[in-house]
């Protein structure tokens, strides 16, 4: 049986299996939001809409790869709602990672609750690469512009020339394009965002960098 989400999520319905561990997260995230900086204050009060839903749009672009790491997972966007969605799969993984570790043990805690298929490694971005094997699929949202993000993601590319990005930018994601150009070769999608008008998420594959 399969469910709308909300009513501000048009288009993205979810098992209500899934969405029972949807909730159990979001109850979670309010609780420790209110302790430490998980998201910015301002868009609490959006939370199905800005970031659950916003996350969720992930599914459907693309078959859910086997395995999955989430770049500066902070609050769970989208890494911990990747890993509950593959749990009604019983398949692939997800691999946070996070420097903070305060973010960390909320992450811990959100995974043992909801039963999300993934990890926590309380890892700087720099050294991820050095510690964790190359995935099918890498995700960032509202980490760094596109310029670094391909850095952070080249050691894995170099090793799997099918890797996968998947990238939440706003309404200036052309200049960030534009910019990388300069430094990189890639072939790129543009996915409307269903939940923010001027959003798009970024669809990365074929990763070089320009000699």
């Amino acid at each position: 049986m399969m469910r709308m989400l909300s009513t501000t999520s048009p288009g993205i319905t979810v098992s209500r299996e899934t969405q029972e561990r949807l909730e159990k997260f979001a109850n979670l995230f309010l609780k420790w939001s209110a302790k430490i900086n998980l998201v910015a204050p301002s868009t609490t009060e959006q939370l199905w809409s800005r970031h659950i839903s916003d996350s969720l749009q992930l599914r459907n672009i693309s078959p859910l790869p086997g395995r999955w790491i989430d770049l500066g997972s902070g609050g769970g966007f989208p890494g911990i709602i990747m890993a509950i969605v593959l749990a009604e799969t019983e398949d692939g993984w997800v691999d946070l990672v996070e420097s903070n570790h305060k973010k960390c043990s909320f992450l811990r805690m959100a995974i043992t609750e909801t039963g999300g298929r993934g990890s926590v490694h309380p890892l700087r971005i720099e050294d991820a690469a050095k510690n964790l094997p190359a995935p099918d699929c890498i995700s960032a949202r509202a980490l760094a512009e596109l310029d670094l993000l391909f850095d952070y993601a080249r050691p894995w590319a170099e090793k799997n020339d099918k890797l996968k990005m998947l990238f939440h930018k706003g309404r200036d994601y052309q200049t960030e394009i534009d910019k990388a150009r300069g430094r990189w070769d890639f072939d790129l999608i543009k996915h409307q965002s269903v939940v923010e008008e001027d959003s798009v998420i970024l669809e990365i594959t074929s990763l070089t960098r320009r000699v």
